[in-house]
């Protein structure tokens, strides 16, 4: 796809823990253990520096804490606080087969499994349940569609597009 976003926001850091550099990182990403294992980060816009790992541990389900090399005393880390983290696709997590970065799905067509355009994926909402489509028709109509295997049955990568098999009011 033409559009690849090669950076990903993965959390947020909310503020310093004890004296020794150590920060709190909210995550922004369904695998948290992913900071376990994690080499190095971004911050912000900056794509220059690397900011590398010294260690990291989870306390929460949606919660990090890392010491970052170099970043030895709680004032070091004081200017990273309410600031994102970003990794470069090189430096996601591995996908599994039947899955998909959501970012990579966005402006994807979507159609009936009767080939009626429906129109372009634009966002998907993430609940505990299931996810949801929210998909733009060409006049502006928004529809929200379950993301669910009887719904979609089939999300086509290469050629960009989300077959739909609606059922009775899902278009309406």
């Amino acid at each position: 796809m033409e559009n690849r976003l090669e950076y990903f926001k993965i959390g947020k850091i909310v503020t310093t823990r004890g004296l020794k550099g150590e920060i709190k990182v909210y995550s922004h990403t369904d695998e948290i253990e992913r900071f376990l294992d994690l080499e190095y980060f971004y911050i912000g816009k900056d794509r220059d520096t690397k900011y590398y790992i010294e260690r990291a541990s989870i306390i929460a389900n949606n919660m990090a804490v890392i010491k970052i090399k170099g970043f030895d005393t709680v004032e070091s880390v004081q200017k990273l606080i309410s600031k994102f983290m970003f990794v470069d696709r090189e430096n996601s997590y591995e996908l599994d087969d039947d899955e998909m970065f959501i970012v990579d799905m966005i402006g994807m067509e979507v159609k009936t499994d009767s080939g009626e355009i429906i129109g372009e994926l634009v966002d998907v909402l993430q609940y505990t349940a299931n996810d949801v489509y929210v998909v733009k028709s060409k006049e502006g109509k928004e529809y929200l569609i379950p993301a669910i295997y009887e719904i979609v049955p089939e999300i086509n990568q290469k050629e960009n597009y989300i077959i739909v098999k609606p059922i009775v009011g899902l278009l309406d």
